[in-house]
């Protein structure tokens, strides 16, 4: 190896070993249905205390939110209690090596690539149930911003963060990214009736997320290239109905 190849391997991040188990991961699953059962009375409170039930997206978003919110406090105070270990470090919420500033292009460039692969494919239409709350300008932007942030950093977390650690340490690089992103299919199927052709899209996103979770060391790298690959689609769907918004 010469010196320059040393140097980088010297700043490259060593990988994550995660020092939480299966048995973690099984009791956080098992958190998810108390913290919905949580957001589900609190958009009803929501629901009930605006006038004429308020707004269908602001409450659906809120849901969202708070099931999130929710669903991760309770992991962070579990694994705070069990092993005092560093929460944020521990799931590499970190600045990535080499840098932030790519990451603000490879989530357009992911974008233009599936959507080609997508065209290809001859990819149908679907009747996508968060289309049904992009009814006016806010509700859409509300939507939207919530896809470009809170939304792919909880999922990055979730996955990237806690998950493919774990799963890289049982079934190696390989077998832990088909696995991580078989899930994350899996958690998006429904939402697209369960065509191929979205879940090929879906699974070459994940495994892009994944790859660069694990070669720069940083959840919150594959984060930011998630919430931009979001924006993308979202700034075209705005251009497209511009004239129906605003």
């Amino acid at each position: 190896m010469t010196p320059e190849a040393e140097n980088v391997e010297a700043v490259r991040p060593a990988p994550v070993q995660p020092y939480w188990d299966w048995l973690d991961a099984a009791m956080f699953a098992g958190l998810a249905l108390p913290s919905l059962a949580v957001a589900m009375l609190f958009s009803w409170m929501l629901k009930q205390a605006l006038p004429g039930g308020g707004n269908a997206a602001l409450v659906a978003m809120s849901f969202q939110f708070s099931w999130y919110l929710v669903w991760f406090a309770a992991l962070y105070f579990m694994l705070k209690m069990k092993y005092d270990e560093p929460f944020w470090r521990g799931l590499a919420w970190k600045a990535p090596w080499p840098g932030m500033g790519w990451t603000l292009f490879a989530g357009p460039a992911l974008a233009v690539v599936i959507m080609i692969a997508g065209a290809l494919m001859h990819t149908p239409e679907v009747d996508n149930p968060i289309q049904k709350l992009l009814v006016g300008r806010w509700p859409t932007l509300l939507v939207g911003l919530f896809a470009t942030t809170f939304g792919p950093m909880a999922e990055e977390l979730g996955f990237r963060g806690f998950l493919l650690p774990l799963m890289m340490r049982t079934f190696g690089t390989a077998g832990a990214v088909v696995l991580c992103s078989g899930l994350f299919v899996g958690l998006h199927g429904p939402q697209y009736g369960w065509s191929w052709q979205h879940l090929v899209l879906l699974l070459m996103a994940s495994v892009v997320f994944c790859l660069i979770r694990i070669w720069t060391g940083s959840t919150a790298a594959a984060t930011l290239v998630h919430a931009t690959y979001n924006l993308t689609f979202f700034t075209g769907y705005l251009l497209q109905e511009r004239d129906r918004l605003f």
